[in-house]
């Protein structure tokens, strides 16, 4: 199961109308832009994966990936994640590229990749979880509670809403409004987008704790279901002080992208009542059930963000058929016409990831659960880098001659022969090298595990910032 070639392209899907994205005050968004990446093996299978991208900020990617992954095993995941994890030494955060390889492992073994992290057979019946509609602009208490109305006739019963005014009162106007139209027909959450601000081409709010404990304690006595990333992803102290004193569910952590040890400081301290890692940022499939394994055993709660692509979304699908949390807790479900709908966000699939009814079926495909439109990558991809040992060599030599890429070259020969013949006596002897990094399937909730404290306070008292 050797990695023989890696393919790169940039993709640009056109969107069917603008979007303005919550998240990038005054950006107008007419392409959904990501990083889409092939590996191969001896044997011909492929494994896909994508990153969100901007422009060509990719453009260098081959010159180190060609160099750290070809030749490597890819069921040997501590190996990929170990790569991954030097390139990011040097800058390049590339927890995206790693569920490339649980796909060839997933279709080596003809099953989907949740069932490899412990979670339920295809041959035991389909699997259908809820969805929550999650909404990406913002828009007034009206205009939201229309959208909201659309939502709920479709089939959904939750909905994320997106504040980002300047204002917390123009932000409360939004939700209370929302609430009076919608009354009870519908869970209602709220994404404040604060964890990771951008103000490139607008200038963006950026609440401070008190801002962020109004609007919380607003949210829990309206009734909503959950807030979204209320302050700043780093702002740790804050973030576990806001959650102790807010009756509503606190959720966030899409982005942190330092891995398990970040996490561990933030279960530590109580951060979050809900966990919301996405895999393409935070550690891939594996660093990511990892951190699940963590918040399992502090007693929190995940499910995780998936607002991406069409192939973000299944790789965190992935995770979510193999969560102990999938039957408790909705997945995001990102849609907001005209412009953010399943044709542009899955451009790149032969089938998008459609509900039924605000349900999802888990998919029965082995590996991540896709087909890519080889049509659509042609007409929405331009490849821009081809990786295989020879071109790998060639390029090695240009740039270091040849007696210093033949000296190299043995040297990383030598590694990886070693390496094979340790993972083959491993096999031989029933391990897995795959499966044996996750720990003990399937993962399980903490058993008399609670979280922190929370608060109980009258929630018109709670009102008052501290």
């Amino acid at each position: 199961m050797r990695i023989v070639g890696i393919d790169l392209w940039r993709v640009r899907v056109p969107l069917p109308a603008p979007f303005h994205p919550s998240w990038i005050p005054g950006f107008i968004q007419t392409e959904n832009r990501f990083t889409l990446i092939r590996m191969r093996t001896q044997s011909g299978l492929e494994g896909w994966s994508a990153g969100p991208a901007i422009g060509r900020e990719h453009a260098g990617l081959g010159d180190i990936l060609g160099p750290y992954i070809l030749g490597e095993r890819a069921d040997d995941l501590a190996s990929i994640a170990q790569r991954v994890r030097e390139m990011g030494y040097l800058g390049w955060r590339c927890s995206w590229i790693e569920p490339a390889v649980w796909d060839i492992v997933g279709k080596a073994r003809g099953k989907p990749v949740y069932e490899l992290l412990g979670g339920p057979s295809p041959e035991s019946g389909p699997v259908s979880i809820r969805l929550y509609a999650s909404t990406g602009e913002v828009r007034s208490g009206d205009a939201r509670a229309q959208e909201v109305d659309m939502r709920i006739r479709e089939g959904f019963e939750a909905v994320k809403l997106r504040v980002h005014a300047p204002t917390l009162e123009e932000d409360l106007a939004q939700i209370r409004r929302t609430r009076e139209l919608i009354g009870d027909r519908a869970v209602l959450g709220v994404d404040a987008n604060q964890g990771w601000r951008v103000a490139a081409v607008a200038d963006a709010p950026c609440w401070d704790y008190d801002r962020a404990l109004a609007f919380c304690n607003e949210a829990a006595a309206l009734g909503f279901g959950w807030v979204e990333e209320p302050l700043a992803m780093d702002a740790y102290d804050d973030l576990a002080r806001l959650r102790a004193a807010t009756p509503v569910t606190v959720t966030g952590a899409e982005l942190n992208n330092q891995g398990l040890p970040e996490f561990k400081v933030m279960l530590e301290k109580g951060c979050f009542d809900v966990y919301q890692p996405d895999a393409t940022f935070t550690g891939g499939i594996g660093g990511t059930f990892a951190i699940m394994r963590e918040v399992a055993r502090h007693g929190a709660a995940y499910t995780p963000h998936t607002w991406t692509n069409g192939i973000g979304f299944a790789i965190n699908l992935q995770l979510h058929g193999a969560s102990p949390w999938r039957d408790d807790k909705p997945l995001e479900y990102p849609l907001d016409p005209p412009g953010w709908v399943p044709g542009a966000r899955d451009g790149l699939l032969t089938e998008p990831w459609t509900h039924d009814r605000g349900r999802l079926t888990l998919p029965t495909r082995p590996g991540l659960g896709f087909e890519i439109d080889r049509w659509a990558l042609f007409r929405h991809g331009s490849h821009f880098y081809k990786g295989t040992r020879l071109r790998t060599a060639i390029r090695t030599i240009w740039d270091k001659g040849l007696g210093t890429t033949k000296k190299l070259g043995a040297t990383r020969d030598a590694r990886l022969r070693e390496r094979r013949a340790a993972l083959d006596a491993a096999v031989a002897a029933g391990k897995d090298p795959a499966r044996d990094p996750l720990g003990p399937l399937p993962l399980q909730k903490a058993v008399g595990g609670s979280p922190l404290p929370k608060a109980e306070i009258p929630v018109d008292e709670a009102l008052k910032p501290g």
